[in-house]
């Protein structure tokens, strides 16, 4: 069955949502991956159920539909590397977070293959990105851009220690303008039994880097969530193999959706 490579819901506020890493179509990739990498244990989970705020406000949203095992859609088409010196996974992922390879033995794609990725799945979700951005600063004289990212609490490929519970990356402040960003960091400090930081270990991807255009009124903006603030993980449920996908935690989640629905509500009144 044909799956579109995102879904698309338009408002007419300045706020574009972006989900890069929610998908979990693999298609035929599937046949020729792994046992383990086939429940996508390394997808942003559930995000859309933690925003389900979103579904009443005038909030453009756009999520890519295929895993970030087919293509990562927060990844730079050349191959450039974001983080100089750091650990990360490729625009065509062949291990899993823990380094545990995806495919089966010279299964990995190749050249060719990457380059029909990028055309299928990367292009139309950017050039979805690029229009819907185009779109509300049309219609309100600027834009602002979530993207919106959830990660595990603990990979150490990635970092050292528990992540912080909130990671707002701006680039640097490159992104956008350093006063918004400093209005969602007090949302952030005004509720201490959650961790948070700026610009540390995930500064922004490629998403934040490519539109983030404050001096054009386009401000963009990179949470990397713990997935710890919403889901309890296979072995607290102590039913392993189970999958991620089953551990969604309303009575976790209700504590931080707040603070989501506060930093949602000032980007979307900037």
């Amino acid at each position: 069955m044909f799956v579109k490579p995102y879904f698309i819901r338009r408002g007419k506020g300045p706020l574009v949502v972006s989900f890069p890493h929610s998908g979990e179509t693999l298609g035929t990739v599937a046949e020729r991956m792994r046992p383990a990498a086939r429940p996508l244990p390394d997808t942003d989970w559930h995000l859309l159920r933690l925003y389900d705020f979103l579904d009443d406000m005038n909030i453009t949203i756009i999520k890519g539909n295929y895993s970030r095992y087919v293509i990562d859609l927060n990844r730079d088409p050349s191959g450039k590397a974001l983080y100089k010196g750091e650990n990360e996974t490729e625009l065509c992922p062949t291990t899993m977070f823990d380094e545990t390879p995806i495919y089966d033995d010279g299964q990995e794609p190749n050249d060719t293959e990457i380059a029909e990725r990028i055309a299928e799945y990367h292009e139309p979700y950017h050039d979805a990105i690029a229009s819907e951005i185009e779109r509300v600063k049309d219609i309100n004289g600027h834009a602002v851009l979530l993207d919106a990212h959830s990660i595990a609490q603990s990979v150490p490929r990635f970092f050292d220690g528990a992540l912080p519970d909130l990671n707002l990356g701006t680039v640097d402040g490159t992104s956008c303008d350093k006063a918004i960003a400093d209005d969602i960091m007090a949302i952030f400090a005004a509720n201490p039994a959650f961790s948070s930081v700026l610009d540390g270990r995930f500064k922004g991807g490629y998403i934040t880097r490519k539109y983030g255009d404050p001096s054009n009124d386009v401000h963009a903006l990179q949470l990397e969530l713990s997935q710890a603030t919403y889901m309890i993980d296979s072995d607290a449920k102590d039913q392993p193999g189970r999958g991620p996908t089953r551990f969604f935690d309303d009575g976790i989640a209700d504590k931080v959706r707040p603070i989501l629905f506060d930093m949602v509500h000032r980007l979307a009144a900037k």
